[in-house]
């Protein structure tokens, strides 16, 4: 009878244990449910401020514009802007490159659209005719890096964005950049390109010299532009830029 008491009273003892235990098992999955609840709703709450941050700028045309399209990019604002018929239609909000790999400057145009064109892409891809690299306005799928210096040079949208914007050009339309000066180093020459090519032109434009595009490319126009300066300034005009010719254009 001793014997049944001692075996009751244990089993008692197991099950007051086993009890317990389930309740701190239920309660320790109570509480990492309601961490990772949380968290989601934490993750939503950034998400939904973010896309409202990132907005492109209220009251603005949601409608395809109806003349001749153009963008215009704003590197230091971080803003893309859409002109119609040289009238500003409309901006957006993106990100560009950061100082390391920096987004072109220059005057572009796109020269080739595509849906979803790699990873970490987003959506959309309009790619631009720069000669030393490929560089297009593109979705993302980062899009807390909207508003910030975060790409290799490209320009980054929403892909909410980005959808609305491939809808509203065509090939050949033109990108003008505008951002940082590179600094003129290299002797330049017919045939070259780059980004310093593109300041020799901006320079050679706000002179009276040049009227094309500043393109990158040292063609025929950029020669005979520089040559013209070289005659009007005393200097051998052999189109190449040298000390001397970058002390004239003051690169």
């Amino acid at each position: 009878m001793y014997i049944s008491k001692i075996n009751l009273a244990r089993g008692d003892h197991l099950q007051r244990i086993a009890a317990l235990f389930v309740r701190r098992r239920s309660l320790y999955w109570s509480f990492a449910s309601a961490i990772i609840l949380m968290a989601c709703a934490g993750l939503y709450l950034v998400d939904y401020m973010d896309e409202q941050e990132m907005a492109a700028l209220p009251g603005q045309p949601v409608t395809p514009p109806q003349g001749l399209v153009s963008i215009k990019i704003k590197v230091a604002e971080r803003n893309l802007e859409v002109y119609s018929d040289e009238q500003l239609y409309k901006k957006y909000r993106i990100a560009v490159g950061k100082s390391e790999t920096p987004t072109p400057v220059g005057e572009w145009k796109v020269v080739w659209k595509d849906y979803n064109w790699g990873t970490g892409f987003g959506t959309r891809w309009m790619g631009l005719n720069v000669p030393w690299g490929t560089y297009g306005i593109h979705g993302t799928n980062k899009p807390w890096s909207i508003g910030r210096f975060a790409s290799h040079g490209c320009i980054r949208m929403r892909n909410k964005d980005v959808e609305e914007l491939f809808e509203w050009i065509s090939i050949g339309t033109a990108v003008k950049i505008e951002g940082p000066k590179v600094k003129v180093t290299r002797i330049l020459k017919h045939k070259m390109s780059g980004p310093d090519v593109v300041i020799i032109q901006l320079k050679l434009r706000e002179l009276g010299y040049f009227e094309g595009r500043s393109d990158g490319i040292f063609g025929a126009q950029t020669d005979q532009a520089v040559r013209k300066l070289q005659e009007d300034h005393g200097l051998p005009s052999d189109g190449v830029i040298n000390k001397n010719t970058r002390e004239i254009l003051g690169v």
